[in-house]
């Protein structure tokens, strides 16, 4: 009976694009006790979610209408005005208090102009992107950066909790769009960093078990080190994060690199090296693909 009062105490929420990352985040608001109504243009991880409680709706509209706060995590900005203020989005459900959180990254821009349209039909709205991956969406660790209303970032901070472990209020509106790509700009030079140590470090002659272990035990060390790293030496490139996903948001990064006339060498040749990844057709593999851009440059192989 004390567990269903506390699932009536908890706000219901609502889930919008449950791929790679949005899958495990939904599953794990279902598991914290919450009521989660999804939504997904296939019907497999709808359904998938419905085994194990979830309301199966038809969509974005309907996400709303069954839902305190709705999240969206969706691949890129046109997607997500398509299913927040297009034709059945989330606008047409709209009604003063509920709270629509954008955990997808895309752009500041993007984020204000969204939350906009959505505040002048009575909605709150906070863009809160995500960083650890497929991994940590599934374990529920996830860095999450929040911008939006500080009053509304609280009501909302039990929801992020079930998700994520850093959570951080940002700042305004867009803030935590920032945030994310200042994270996307560190992530893909790490990645480029892990792939050059490798490439670099087998050429001589030494063995990729042992470089390993030395590197991620002194000031070299990362994260994408520790998780990546065994993962190009064992020539899986299957994804937890997409190349082209991370391609995409280098983009937005270049924009704003471009409109701050900013020199940012690093950045940019990783965006020429990730746009090589999607110019060989494997945008659809994890980020540590661009070890093979490098091996091809190299005519040798990482081994």
């Amino acid at each position: 009976m004390s567990n269903n009062k506390q699932a009536d105490e908890l706000p219901r929420i609502g889930f919008i694009g449950l791929g790679l990352m949005g899958k495990p985040m939904a599953a794990n608001l279902l598991k914290k006790g919450h009521s989660v109504s999804v939504y997904n243009r296939s019907a497999k991880s709808v359904d998938e979610l419905a085994s194990l409680g979830a309301i199966a709706t038809k969509s974005p509209k309907e996400v709303a209408q069954n839902s305190d706060i709705v999240i969206d995590m969706v691949t890129d900005a046109p997607d997500v005005q398509q299913v927040l203020l297009g034709q059945n989005g989330v606008i047409e459900a709209a009604r003063k208090g509920i709270v629509v959180i954008d955990m997808s990254t895309n752009s500041p821009e993007v984020a204000k102009s969204v939350a906009n349209e959505l505040e002048a039909k009575g909605m709150e709205f906070l863009d809160a992107p995500v960083s650890g991956g497929d991994k940590g969406a599934k374990e529920g660790t996830l860095t999450i950066m929040v911008g939006g209303k500080k009053q509304v970032y609280e009501k909302c901070l039990r929801v992020f909790e079930a998700m994520g472990k850093t959570i951080t209020y940002t700042g305004s509106v867009g803030s935590g769009q920032a945030m994310k790509l200042c994270n996307q700009v560190a992530v893909a030079i790490h990645t480029l960093a892990t792939s050059e140590a490798l490439l670099f470090g087998t050429a001589l002659g030494l063995k990729s078990d042992e470089l390993l272990k030395v590197l991620t035990s002194g000031a070299a060390n990362s994260w994408n080190l520790q998780y990546l790293g065994p993962k190009i030496a064992a020539r899986d490139f299957e994804p937890g994060f997409k190349a082209a996903h991370l391609f995409k948001d280098l983009k937005a990064v270049m924009r704003s690199i471009e409109r701050e006339k900013l020199v940012l060498p690093g950045t940019t040749t990783a965006y020429e090296l990730f746009g090589a990844v999607l110019a060989s057709k494997e945008g659809e593999k994890g980020t540590q693909v661009v070890a093979k851009i490098l091996e091809k440059l190299a005519e040798r192989e990482i081994k």
